[in-house]
């Protein structure tokens, strides 16, 4: 092969190298277009809320009023319910008969006992008289050990079960005392569980008796509302549907454990003296202090950014909008809710979802309301 050829080789070679490397568009054929990049798709819409002034009912929590001395009143002993002589409401003084059980029922029981107790003293009697035969004999020699035994023990039985009759004698007598259920402090009735005719058991609930004088105002909160809750805060507190019953009331206790349905604790107010608001009251309570009305913000739109509360506030022009950064101070919290002491104005429209995947300039859609 000569140098001519060699080299007319060694360019074909690298015409193809160079034409292998080329992309596949430069092999287009003259009837294929150029394909166009896919555009955009429009900005994600955005759940947001505009954020407005609150009235003061949004930011209170209901509650009740009730006794602060309270008790569930049951018999002590089983029997059949046959007078209640009292009803829902109803004003009681100490020592009042409440409701009473069927006294029949309880003397026959009475009765039966006094009866099995004779019973057991007469087989007490014969047995105490069988032992004495049966030593006397023994010490003769006429009785065997077998014998003597048999007896002692048949006479230690009926002692014991002259005690038993006896017990069960003085437990149905005090069955029979316990047939009248009496108040025992003034109060009023605020609930009734059985009607007469029923058949109750030891303990069951017939009555609630509340004292009248000393009451309380009870609300549920969560964990992190009470967090917000220094010893002894004060409340405002009013009736439902009467703003001018409003009276402070002061944190006395928060009940150790959480309701196991709704996660929240009752925490129990003091009512001052004189507050006008009546024993099972619907009432609504608010921390005291706070002006009538402010701005509060879902506590999921915050988020921390260098050790500081913010929020993604949006601006709007025209159909174009993004988000910005903004940084905000906020008061107590209360029901999932913050209240924003300062960073944002009423109208301003703050991104409540989705908080953790914008960044600043990012362009948002329209508007979603949760």
């Amino acid at each position: 092969m000569n140098s001519r050829q060699h080299i007319t080789r060694l360019a074909g070679a690298l015409c193809l190298a160079a034409a292998m490397a080329l992309p596949a568009a430069a092999f287009q054929l003259p009837w294929q277009k150029d394909e166009a990049p896919a555009p955009a798709g429009p900005p994600r819409p955005v759940v947001t809320e505009v954020v407005s002034d609150s009235d003061i009912k949004a930011r209170s929590v209901p509650g009740l009023v009730v006794a602060r001395q309270q008790v569930t009143l049951g018999f002590q002993t089983l029997g059949r319910l046959v007078a209640r002589h009292v009803e829902l409401g109803d004003d009681v003084v100490t020592g009042d008969v409440l409701a009473e059980l069927d006294p029949d029922d309880l003397a026959d029981n009475v009765r039966a006992a006094s009866a099995s107790l004779d019973a057991a003293e007469v087989q007490l009697s014969t047995s105490q008289a069988t032992a004495e035969r049966t030593r006397a004999l023994a010490r003769r020699n006429v009785a065997s050990t077998a014998q003597l035994e048999q007896a002692e023990q048949a006479l230690a039985t009926a002692e014991a079960s002259v005690g038993q009759a006896r017990s069960e004698l003085i437990r149905a007598e005090d069955a029979e005392g316990f047939a009248r259920m009496a108040a025992p402090f003034d109060g009023v009735v605020s609930a009734v569980y059985a009607n007469p005719g029923a058949v109750l058991t030891a303990g069951e609930q017939v009555l609630q008796l509340s004292a009248r004088e000393a009451r309380e105002a009870v609300i549920d909160l969560p964990d992190a509302a009470l967090s917000e809750l220094g010893d002894g805060a004060v409340f405002t507190v009013w009736q439902d549907d009467d703003p001018a019953t409003e009276t402070r009331a002061t944190v006395d206790r928060i009940d150790p454990l959480a309701d196991s349905a709704t996660r929240t604790r009752r925490v129990h107010l003091s009512l001052d003296d004189g507050a006008h608001l009546r024993l099972g009251s619907l009432i609504r309570a608010r921390v005291a202090g706070e002006t009538e009305i402010a701005m509060t913000l879902p506590l999921q739109a915050v988020f921390d950014r260098d050790g500081l509360d913010h929020v993604w506030r949006v601006q709007r022009q025209g159909d174009q909008a993004v988000v910005e950064l903004v940084h905000v101070v906020l008061g107590a919290s209360l029901l999932g809710r913050a209240f924003v002491n300062s960073g944002l104005q009423q109208g301003d429209e703050v991104v409540i979802r989705g908080v953790n995947s914008l960044s600043e300039g990012q362009a948002v859609g329209e508007r979603v309301a949760p």
